[in-house]
């Protein structure tokens, strides 16, 4: 498994950099990986040399998304996302953002979906300038020391809370 800390990765970024290698960095919660899920972390590899993912923990999530979440524990849905072939390396943080690997890693790149635009902007257009860094502080940290912020079309349709609706309203009548 390719999942490693902070600290470990650190050294890994440090000598990326000395190699010229572009690191592209994202973050989020994975629960229930789904083709949303892959399709949007093999885009976020096609736009450098290497891919870390920063993977929110059970305890931030549950502050992030409820008490009922995660529906798969931390360490499986870091198995998972190592397991793929466009994943680099993971790592698991505490935090609701994660401003602080970002802060210590440097990406090159930070990516997140398009979910996080600006109200009213068409992220296929203006994937590079229309985030939302209100709700988005990581993408603040990264344009103050010269990386690129980019923002990948949401792919509709496609998202663990619909997959949780979904299997709701399909099986409503045989859970009682």
């Amino acid at each position: 498994m390719r999942l490693a800390t902070l600290d470990e990765l650190i050294v890994i970024r440090e000598k990326w950099q000395r190699d010229g290698r572009q690191v592209v960095f994202t973050n989020g919660v994975f629960d229930l990986l789904h083709i949303g899920h892959l399709n949007y972390l093999e885009r976020a590899r096609t736009l450098g040399d290497a891919l870390i993912v920063g993977l929110n923990s059970d305890a931030s999530t549950r502050a992030l998304k409820g008490p009922r979440r995660p529906l798969v524990p931390q360490r499986e849905r870091a198995t998972l996302l190592s397991a793929l072939r466009c994943v680099d390396y993971v790592t698991i943080f505490d935090e609701p953002t994660a401003t602080e690997l970002v802060t210590a890693l440097y990406p090159d790149m930070y990516v997140k979906g398009g979910d996080y635009a600006l109200p009213d902007h068409d992220v296929d257009q203006s994937a590079r300038l229309a985030v939302d860094e209100s709700r988005l502080p990581e993408a603040q940290v990264v344009r103050r020391y010269g990386g690129e912020v980019v923002l990948l079309p949401y792919l509709e349709g496609y998202s663990t809370t619909a997959l949780i609706q979904q299997i709701l309203s399909l099986y409503r009548d045989e859970a009682g």
